[in-house]
């Protein structure tokens, strides 16, 4: 354990903003988490093409980062 110490802490040395971003050390969780976040603040969807443009959206918004 005190050996890997550096390196289970090295997110510390990251900027404060990307803080929020740090929920989840498993990607795929943390982006079904995005996801969920941004297709409850739309709530109903008129139809299923909104709901793939939404995701296809926040994919590329996260492949960007």
């Amino acid at each position: 354990m005190d050996s890997a110490k550096e390196d289970v802490l090295a997110y510390m040395t990251f900027p404060t903003q990307h803080h929020t971003k740090l929920h989840s050390n498993n990607p795929i969780k943390g982006l079904n988490g995005d996801i969920k976040r941004r297709t409850d603040v739309v709530g109903i969807f008129l139809n299923e093409e909104a709901i793939i443009r939404l995701v296809s959206a926040i994919l590329l918004e996260q492949n960007d980062e």
